[in-house]
């Protein structure tokens, strides 16, 4: 199968679970073989149940990295989009409370396609990344959707070599299709056409 990135030839890399890994042999990514993939009803059922409760200090604290940068890199008057927000777009409620704008859209829990007509100041993708099965289609959309100069903040675990992937925790849950390590990210900043790549706390940054 070829990446679904960067459509490089891909190897056969680990089974875990009863499920098929493989490694892409130019971008570097890991993913998961599609045959594996669950169905949109299960998938859907499986992000209904995450707990990300607006409300809840241990969910705040995780994205309060997220938070702090775009309160220092923006102004409360730019337009922000929280993509893939899911249930309980926490990021979004924390911004909120310092008087920031920020859209919603997410594929299952607010559909409104007509949100992505717009152009943003930042975008937020947290914890979403990794649940593309698509993911050059996926990041050439939401390059389109940054303004001039505008920041596309991303959240998920970044796979390196010193990982053992079959004891890796992160792989288990079976929502998640593909995963990126700093090669992946440095193929998407060179190939869409961001200006910048920085991996900081956690949080990787593309500028436009």
């Amino acid at each position: 199968m070829p990446c679904s990135l960067c459509n490089c030839t891909t190897r056969e890399f680990e089974k875990a679970d009863e499920r098929v890994y493989v490694q892409c042999t130019g971008c570097k990514a890991i993913l998961l073989s599609p045959e594996n993939y669950l169905t949109p009803e299960a998938e859907k059922f499986r992000y209904s149940l995450h707990n990300n409760d607006v409300n809840d200090p241990g969910y705040i604290n995780f994205v309060s990295p997220v938070v702090e940068q775009i309160k220092i890199d923006f102004s409360s008057d730019s337009m922000g989009l929280d993509f893939g927000c899911g249930t309980g777009p926490v990021i979004t409620s924390e911004l909120k409370k310092s008087g920031f704008q920020i859209a919603l859209f997410d594929l299952y829990f607010h559909p409104n396609k007509k949100v992505l007509e717009n152009s943003f100041d930042y975008i937020i993708c947290c914890e979403v990344m990794e649940h593309f099965k698509n993911p050059l289609k996926e990041f050439k959309l939401l390059r389109s959707l940054l303004k001039e100069h505008g920041k596309l903040y991303c959240k998920t675990e970044v796979w390196n070599e010193t990982i053992d992937f079959h004891n890796w925790q992160y792989k288990n849950d079976k929502t998640h299709v593909f995963f990126y390590n700093r090669e992946t990210l440095e193929w998407i900043r060179e190939n869409l056409q961001f200006s910048d790549l920085e991996i900081k706390n956690g949080l990787i940054i593309f500028s436009a």
